[in-house]
């Protein structure tokens, strides 16, 4: 459901000519200004522009309009359309090139190579609207003008949009695959499935027995009882 008319200045003119609704109302349901609203009102804005019917259109309701005109608070609401219309899809191909860009399609594919490898031939193709042949030619320095080719960014040159690149490139970047690991090797099945064995602790050395204290007086006794013996 849209949430505003078809045409606004247009309803907001016929608003302001046959109803009664504050310039508040008409500007929240145009979604216009309320200074624009009274600029339309004094004749200084929207001069020449036929007043559009917003009933006849289908647009809001007889009895949505009347309670409007009652009550200042109340908010208009754009009645649901009676018919409901598919949803436009988009159509697959190849992007549309003006022909005063194509001359700078070669210099944008030079770009892509050059600074992103990773695309592949249909994301430039999607991005620039060339053919995969072109792609080859200046891939492999056989275009016709590849002496005089020169690395341009297609979003420069208005080929594609920033966003349309980005998402071509991070699109790019998930299909590749993550590299593996420098030096990285898996240990044989012998040594990821052998028990682990705790190393033993080592064997401490006994302390040495504290000696008792030396007496002196029993020395020298010893000492005095040798002296008399000789």
């Amino acid at each position: 459901m849209t949430t505003m008319p078809l045409m606004p200045k247009a309803t907001a003119v016929w608003l302001v000519e046959n109803t009664s609704l504050s310039f508040e109302q008409i500007a929240d349901f145009c979604k216009l200004h309320p200074l624009e609203v009274k600029g339309i009102a004094d004749g200084e804005v929207a001069q020449g522009i036929k007043g559009l019917d917003p009933i006849t259109t289908s647009q809001i309701t007889r009895e949505e309009l009347d309670l409007a005109q009652k009550d200042p608070n109340h908010r208009l609401r754009i009645a649901d359309p009676k018919v409901r219309l598919p949803e436009a899809k988009p159509k697959k191909g190849p992007r549309y090139t003006p022909v005063s860009k194509r001359q700078d399609r070669p210099n944008a594919i030079l770009w892509l190579v050059r600074n992103h490898a990773e695309l592949k031939d249909s994301q430039i193709m999607r991005l620039v609207g060339t053919t995969k042949s072109t792609i080859e030619s200046v891939r492999e320095r056989t275009h016709w003008n590849s002496q005089h080719l020169q690395p341009m960014d297609p979003v420069t040159l208005g080929l594609c949009s920033q966003i349309d690149l980005d998402h071509e490139v991070q699109r790019a970047a998930k299909e590749k695959p993550a590299p593996a690991e420098e030096h990285a090797t898996l240990l044989p099945a012998s040594e990821t499935t052998m028990a682990r064995v705790e190393p033993e602790p080592e064997a401490y050395p006994e302390k040495p027995k504290k000696e008792a204290p030396i007496d002196i007086e029993s020395v020298f006794a010893k000492l005095g009882g040798a002296k008399k013996g000789e």
